[in-house]
């Protein structure tokens, strides 16, 4: 870890959301240790109900941690917090398509948008790291690489899509250490969905991630598999709804929430 990584390890959640709403943007593996991150995705109402159902149909990588009143820009999980500025960096789509990528959203926010904010494996990297798992894009200063697979989440309404992975590479000797901390935290998606050949999930190319950076693996490294939160995102693209926001991959919202509440073991 760096000298800044290890500063801005240190910030409190609410000094992160206050850099990140001056127009800061970085990933945000590795900020404000010991405190959940989320993915966000808001959507009109008309279309809640919908993503509501996609997420408990597929609690692996969509499990939720909670969901807004339509038009509210606050949460529970950090209550002086923005949802419309306090990321680092969103995605506004419309009909499927990226329409933008700033830095705030005050211009793109609608009255009828109902947020989801759902569970991030961020959040249980600081369990791995103690365990004395190696986490290789915080050492290398990257995001997390994320790759959409071939495995269809269960549909919902007008929602369907693939799942997407999140993806670390682990030495021998530390996978079952990953696989252990992992497991206790489901409600930040948990345990591995794979461990290895990534052609068992469609991936022809690790190199090419569809989502975050590429990493080096070390010599004997196991490529481990998580489900990822920016599967959403992936049944934007899909379905196609009218409008919809969410975070741009590995910027997530950094809560006051505390990581050992969500683990439960």
């Amino acid at each position: 870890m760096n000298r800044t990584e290890e500063r801005t390890a240190t910030w409190s959640p609410r000094r992160a959301r206050a850099h990140f709403r001056t127009g800061a943007s970085a990933p945000t593996a590795g900020w404000s240790r010991g405190h959940t991150q989320a993915n966000l995705i808001a959507v009109p109402a008309d279309w809640a109900y919908d993503m509501l159902l996609f997420c408990q149909r597929n609690p692996k990588p969509c499990p939720v941690l909670d969901v807004t009143d339509a038009g509210s820009w606050t949460s529970v999980l950090a209550p002086d917090a923005d949802l419309r500025t306090d990321l680092p960096r969103y995605r506004v789509w419309r009909n499927g398509e990226l329409a933008a990528e700033p830095t705030d959203v005050l211009d793109h926010w609608r009255g009828d948008l109902v947020s989801f904010l759902i569970g991030c494996s961020f959040t249980f990297e600081w369990s791995l790291a103690e365990a004395g798992v190696p986490l290789r894009h915080i050492e290398q200063d990257r995001n997390v690489p994320m790759y959409v697979t071939t495995r269809a989440c269960r549909g919902a309404g007008r929602l369907h899509g693939p799942m997407v992975v999140s993806m670390r590479p682990v030495p021998p000797q530390a996978v079952g250490a990953a696989i252990r901390e992992s497991s206790l935290m489901p409600a930040v998606h948990g345990s591995p969905v794979h461990l290895g050949d990534p052609g068992v999930l469609g991936i022809e190319d690790l190199g090419s991630p569809d989502f975050g950076d590429a990493v080096d693996c070390a010599p004997g490294d196991t490529p481990v598999f998580w489900a990822c939160g920016v599967t959403p995102q992936a049944a934007v693209m899909a379905s196609r709804p009218p409008f919809a926001i969410t975070h741009a991959p590995g910027h997530m919202f950094i809560t006051d929430t505390r990581d050992e509440q969500h683990r439960v073991g």
